[in-house]
C-alpha cells in the first residue's frame, strides 16, 4: 500500500511540474504577439512568390534562431530552398463541338510553352456530372499525369472562380495539359491551342531542428504552413470594410505556423527530447502543397516516427472550447495514444467529423501519410460552416486566443510519450488509401 502512495504521489508531482512548466513557457502573451505578427498586413497575405511571404520567413526564422534551433541537414540557415515552374497563359483557344468556348469558363494546368491537342491527340475526357463529388474529382484530374480534358456541369459554377485563382506552378516542367471547361459534359470533337510564358522561380519551408539524445534518428515532426493567398479585389474583402483586400489568413494558418513556433520554444526549454523533432512552416500549401512534397523528398519514411501537422486551430470546433479533431484518425492508432496522454484534462481529441471533405488528403500532412507515416493533421476548422474561410475577413479578431492556447499546451502533452520514445504510433496501410 505505501509504494502505491508514494507512486501516485511521484505521478501527481510529476503532473503539477508539467503544468507548471508548461503554463510558464506557453503563455497567452506570446502566442498573441507571434499570431498577430504573422497575420498583420504587412505581411500582404503571405502569398507565395511575394514580398509578403519572405517577410514571414524571416520572421520564422528569427524565432528559430531566438529558440536556439539547429539547422537541418546542417545547412547554413534555416530556409530549406528549392524551385517550382510557374506557368502564365498568354493566349488559348478551346474549341468544343465547333464552338469557341469563353476564356470565363476554363480552368488550364499547362507548364510548355505551346500545346497543341484535339480529340486526334492523347488526351482523355474526364467529366464531372450533377450530384458528383466536385472536390474529389477535381484533385484527381489535377494530379493526374495524363493530358486531360475536363468537362464540368454547370452546377459547379460556384467553384470555377476558386480554380482559376490557383497559381498555376509544378515542381517540374511537366508535359501534360490539363484544361477544365464549365457548362458542358459532352464533347465529341474539340481543339486546344494554348500558349504559356514559363518562369524558374525559388522558395522556401522554414526548418529547425531539436536533436534527440537517445534517438536521434527517429524523427517527430510539427507542422504548418506559412503562406495564405495575398491580396485580392476590394470587392473580395471582409463584409465590414468593403476596402479590405487582404487575405491575411490569421487562422488558416498563421495559426498553426504560431503553434509550431510556440512548441518549439516548449520542447527546447524542456531539453528532454529523446526523438529528433523537426520544426516546419511549409510554402505553397495554398498553391498544392508544394512545400511539404519536397520536404518529404528529403527524409526516409521509415525514419519518422510522427507527424503532427497542424490547421486552422484558431476558431472553437464543433463540439466547443477544449476540443480539436484529428485527420484520418482510424487510419492509424495515433489519435488514441494522443487521447490516452490527457486522460483527466478537459481536452479532447475526436475523429474529424467531415470524412467527405476528404481533408486527410488535403493537407501537408498527405505526403507523408501516403508513404505509411502516421502523419495527421489536428484542427478546429468547422469546414461546414467556417465563416471567415479564405477571406479578408479571415484576421485576429475572430480568433480565440485563450483557446488557442489550450489547444497548443494540449498538443504538447499529447505528443510526450511519442517524444520520450516510450509510445511509436501504428503505420498508415497504403494498401488502403483511397
Amino acid at each position: 500500500m505505501k509504494k502505491i502512495i508514494t507512486l501516485v504521489m511521484t505521478v501527481s508531482l510529476l503532473c503539477v511540474a508539467t503544468a507548471q512548466s508548461i503554463n510558464k513557457i506557453i503563455k497567452a502573451k506570446e502566442v498573441k504577439r507571434i499570431e498577430q505578427l504573422l497575420s498583420s498586413d504587412d505581411m500582404q497575405g503571405r502569398r507565395t512568390f511575394t514580398p509578403g511571404i519572405d517577410k514571414a520567413s524571416a520572421f520564422i526564422e528569427s524565432e528559430f534562431t531566438k529558440t536556439g534551433l539547429q539547422t537541418f541537414k546542417d545547412a547554413p540557415n534555416y530556409r530549406q530552398e528549392f524551385f517550382m515552374y510557374e506557368a502564365n497563359t498568354t493566349s488559348s483557344i478551346i474549341t468544343i463541338d465547333g464552338k469557341d468556348i469563353a476564356d470565363s469558363l476554363i480552368a488550364i494546368f499547362s507548364y510548355q510553352s505551346e500545346v497543341t491537342l484535339s480529340e486526334k491527340n492523347d488526351v482523355e475526357v474526364v467529366t464531372i456530372k450533377a450530384g458528383e463529388s466536385f472536390g474529389q474529382k477535381f484533385y484527381q484530374s489535377y494530379h493526374s499525369k495524363k493530358n486531360l480534358l475536363v468537362l464540368v456541369d454547370t452546377s459547379f459554377r460556384k467553384n470555377l472562380e476558386n480554380i482559376q485563382h490557383i497559381n498555376k506552378i509544378s515542381a517540374e516542367q511537366a508535359t501534360n495539359t490539363i484544361v477544365f471547361v464549365w457548362g458542358t459534359t459532352i464533347a465529341t470533337t474539340f481543339s486546344i491551342t494554348i500558349k504559356n510564358s514559363i518562369q524558374k522561380k525559388a522558395l522556401n519551408n522554414v526548418v529547425g531542428i531539436l536533436p534527440g539524445k537517445s534517438k536521434p534518428a527517429e524523427y517527430v515532426i510539427f507542422s504548418g504552413h506559412y503562406d495564405h493567398l495575398g491580396v485580392g479585389s476590394p470587392a473580395e474583402g471582409a463584409p465590414h470594410d468593403a476596402t479590405d483586400s487582404i487575405f491575411n489568413g490569421a487562422n488558416d494558418d498563421a495559426a498553426g505556423t504560431t503553434a509550431v513556433l510556440m512548441l518549439a520554444k516548449y520542447f527546447k526549454k524542456l531539453n528532454n527530447n529523446e526523438r529528433t523533432i523537426i520544426f516546419v512552416a511549409f510554402v505553397a500549401e495554398e498553391l498544392g502543397g508544394f512545400g511539404s512534397q519536397y520536404f518529404s523528398k528529403q527524409l526516409a519514411p521509415e525514419k519518422v516516427i510522427a507527424m503532427f501537422n497542424i490547421e486552422m486551430i484558431g476558431t472553437e470546433s464543433k463540439w466547443g472550447k477544449n476540443s480539436a479533431y484529428i485527420t484520418g484518425f482510424e487510419k492509424t492508432n495515433m489519435g488514441k495514444m494522443l487521447q490516452q496522454n490527457l486522460k483527466g484534462s478537459s481536452f479532447s481529441f475526436y475523429a474529424d467529423p467531415y470524412p467527405e471533405q476528404q481533408l486527410f488528403y488535403r493537407s501537408d500532412n498527405a505526403t507523408l501519410a501516403r508513404l505509411g507515416v502516421p502523419a495527421h493533421t489536428i484542427s478546429t476548422s468547422k469546414m461546414d460552416n467556417e465563416p471567415n474561410y479564405h477571406k479578408a475577413s479571415d484576421e485576429t479578431g475572430t480568433l480565440d486566443m485563450d483557446n488557442m492556447v489550450a489547444i497548443i499546451k494540449s498538443i504538447a502533452i499529447s505528443s510526450s510519450s511519442i517524444i520520450s520514445g516510450k509510445d511509436t504510433p501504428s503505420k498508415v496501410d497504403t494498401t488502403k488509401l483511397n
